[in-house]
């Protein structure tokens, strides 16, 4: 029994001094997101924004992963040498399974992503089947390198 109330004094020690810690030092970190339909994705960027919680990008980040640049202001996002953004139009399968372009769909990836995300992708022609990779130098030039 006495064990019993030590392990529960222990929680609730744990308890207290973690909910001390303010939100805004806990950090999301994306280490290896395929990404996914746009939807969902937007929802759970809108709660992870709306945490305070600041975003380490460690990994490749693919496709709807990407609109985190977006969603995230940008002074809550850093990256890692190993962060792989990759882009490409949005899609959706026809009758048969295979993958249409929704012009729809890629239209509003651009409108979510900041202006020089924008940039960087028209000056590579846009988005489109293609994934197309952002890392290395230039990722770093855009964003905070973590420390």
């Amino acid at each position: 029994m006495r064990i019993v109330a030590l392990l529960g004094a222990a929680l609730a020690a744990l308890l207290i001094s973690s909910a001390s810690i303010p939100r805004a030092m806990a950090a999301v970190r994306i280490k290896a997101d395929p990404g996914g339909q746009i939807g969902p994705y937007l929802e759970n960027l809108a709660a992870l924004r709306s945490s305070g919680e600041r975003v380490i990008i460690d990994g490749p980040c693919l496709s709807a992963c990407t609109m985190v640049l977006g969603v995230i202001p940008r002074d809550r996002i850093c990256v890692t040498s190993r962060a792989r953004l990759g882009f490409h139009a949005a899609w959706h399968p026809d009758e048969g399974g295979h993958p249409v372009t929704s012009r729809a769909a890629t239209k509003l990836l651009m409108d979510i992503y900041p202006r020089h995300v924008r940039s960087w992708i028209n000056d590579r022609g846009g988005l489109s089947p293609r994934m197309k990779y952002l890392s290395g130098r230039e990722l770093s030039a855009m964003y905070h390198t973590c420390q």
